[in-house]
Order: C-alpha cells, then structure tokens, then sequence
C-alpha cells in the first residue's frame, strides 16, 4: 500500500494535471511561447501521475465493490467471484504501486533529458589523460550499446591519445535518468604504458553529468550577457579537431562561465553546440542551489554529484571496478568496454530506495 505522503504527493500532480489543462487551453498563454512550453513540460509529468491516480482509485472501487458483496454473504457462486476480484485487485495494485513510485521517483523534470558529459583529467599527468580518453571511449560504447547518439563538443587532445578535457553530448531515451549518478571523481590504479619499472600509478579524473538545458529553462541575454570570440582550433590534430578559425568562445559575464567550442568545422555549429554548453551548466548551477538550499542538513549516500567526491574505482591489476557508494566489486574488463547496465541498475535501485525511504519521512508540503 502506497505511504500517505506517495499518495498525496500523487493526487498532487492529477490535481495539476487538470490545471495544466486549462492552461494550455487558455489563448493568452498559447500567445506566450515561453509559458506555453513550460506548461507543456510539466503536463507531461503531471498527465502521466493523474493517469496512475486514475488507476489507483478504479482499483480501490473495484474492492469496494468486492468487499461489500462479501460481507453480504450472498449466494457462494457470487462469493467466489468477489473473491478472484479481490485476487485480482491485490495483484493489480501491487504493480500499479511499483510504477508509481518509480514515477514520482525517476520521473523527475530532467529524468527524460539528454545529457551533456564533462570529462577532466586530474591527477597524473598523462596517464590521467589518457584515463579519461578511456572513459570518454566507455560511455561512447555504452551509449552506442543503448542506441543512444554521442557528439563531441569540445576536446583537448594530448600527443599521446589522450584528453586533458572532452565535453559530449548525450541524446537518447532516459539518458539523465541512467547516467546522472556518474558525475564524480573516477580513480585509476594500473601501470601506465610510459612506466619502465612497471610501478602500479594512481591517477584520476573528475566527471560532472549536465542535464541539458533547454531555450526555454535559462534566460540569457545574448546582447548584454555574452562575450564571443572566435579563434583557430590548436591541439595535436586527429578526427575530433579541425584546425580551422571556426573555433568559439563563450564568455558568460554574468557568472564568467566560459565555454570553448572547435569539434565542428563550421562557426554557426560550434556557437550552438557552445551554447547548449552554456545553457546547461547554467541551469544546472540554478539545480544545484535549490538542492543545498533544500537539502542543507541532509546528505545522501548516493551522492550529490561533486565533481570532488571520488565515487568509482577502476584497479586494472585486480581486474575489478570498485563503487563507493554501493561498496560493491565489478569486473573490470566488460565495464570499461561499455557494459555499465549492471552497474548503473543497481545505483538506481539504491537511488529508488533512498527516495521512497525520503518521501515517506516527509510530508508534500515540505517538498
């Protein structure tokens, strides 16, 4: 049986459900783009919770229902046909209550996004690169696995094959929802190819997973918020840069947010791939502070995302992959070759459990 709070918060949303409704119907607000698509947004969300509420309530009269001929002790053939109902029913809330709470959990306002993935290398010098062009090369095959498309925005390359940053995006079904607890610091334990001693190095790389923000979530002045420059693309060379002049930098004054962008051998792509960049760092700095501001005396086991804190380890000498949050051992080789699913699932089940278990401690007008 849902919790109370599950509950409430789900008549909640049908609520909004019906209000959005008639907000999108209203001819001032269609006039208004900007307010049209937000509403929009959050009708997709909300139509879905008011179509489970729905659901939820048939069941419960369909119990009624069966119940109510039980206590009239009527003839035993209509007996045991409120019987299977009431079968039935039990059967059909129970899956009805897992979709549920998997909705108000994942089914956040960014779970659907597609995302923008931030690799840096940190320390260890060129084996920290070369780490990172290792990670960048497992998300690109685990995406490519999901049927998910992978597009480099930025990059900077090292001589040996490495990055010293690479900046993608994601695009596909779900993929905040899978990949948002990625962001973080990623250790590296093995003996790199430039060690002739065969001394096992330590290096790391910090990982940070945007949702990716659309025109709508961030308002940005592009007259009197931006600096643009334009400048010819440097680096070893490869298939991720061209060295032409249509590299872009964006320079956000507000916040000093600066994002360079080379991959694309045209200016007018790499000014927009800038800022779907810009946007998302923007609107995730706006995340994050609603988050510490609403979760100020609360830390959560999964992580919040700090690009600081160390969450994974990959120990090649052991073959093993180590997730500090789960606490939990990998083998090492199907992961850094894309086979994350394993992985990811089960910190999304973690992440289930803790939310269920925060949702039933607090009430919807604390939310």
């Amino acid at each position: 049986m849902l919790n109370g709070p599950l509950l409430e918060r789900l008549g909640q949303l049908a609520a909004r459900a019906a209000e959005l409704e008639k907000l999108l119907a209203d001819p001032k607000i269609i006039a208004a783009q900007a307010a049209y698509r937000r509403c929009a947004k959050e009708y997709g969300l909300a139509s879905r919770a008011a179509a489970k509420h729905r659901h939820l309530m048939s069941l419960e009269k369909q119990r009624s229902e069966a119940n109510a001929i039980l206590s009239e002790k009527a003839d035993e053939e209509l007996v045991e046909l409120a019987r299977q109902q009431v079968s039935q029913v039990e059967a059909d809330e129970a899956e009805l209550e897992r979709e549920i709470e998997d909705l108000l959990i994942h089914e956040d306002e960014d779970a659907r996004r597609d995302v923008i993935i931030e690799i840096r290398a940190g320390t260890g010098g060129d084996e920290a690169a070369l780490f990172a062009a290792d990670l960048f090369r497992m998300y690109e095959k685990y995406a490519e696995n999901k049927g998910w498309k992978t597009d480099i925005a930025s990059a900077s390359p090292t001589e040996l094959g490495g990055f010293k940053e690479v900046i993608f995006e994601v695009k596909g079904q779900n993929v905040y929802s899978e990949l948002r607890h990625e962001s973080g610091g990623h250790r590296v334990q093995r003996v790199p190819t430039t060690e002739a001693s065969g001394r096992i190095h330590t290096s790391a790389v910090t990982l940070a997973v945007l949702p990716q923000a659309e025109k709508v979530d961030v308002d940005i002045d592009e007259k009197s918020e931006l600096h643009i420059d334009t400048f010819r693309s440097s680096g070893p060379g490869g298939q991720h840069v061209n060295k032409t002049a249509s590299a872009v930098r964006i320079t956000h004054l507000p916040t000093g947010l600066v994002v360079s962008c080379q991959d694309e051998k045209s200016q007018h792509k790499n000014k927009a791939k800038g800022m779907r960049v810009l946007r998302s760092r923007l609107y995730e700095l706006e995340r994050s502070a609603k988050k510490q501001a609403r979760d100020a005396d609360r830390k959560s086991q999964i992580g919040s995302g700090d690009r600081s804190s160390r969450v994974r380890t990959y120990n090649f000498p052991q073959n093993r992959v180590t997730d500090h949050r789960l606490n939990k051992n990998y083998p090492l080789e199907p992961i850094v070759a894309g086979g994350l699913h394993k992985l990811i699932a089960d910190l999304q089940e973690m992440y289930r459990e803790q939310q269920l278990a925060e949702l039933g401690e607090k009430s919807p007008d604390n939310d």
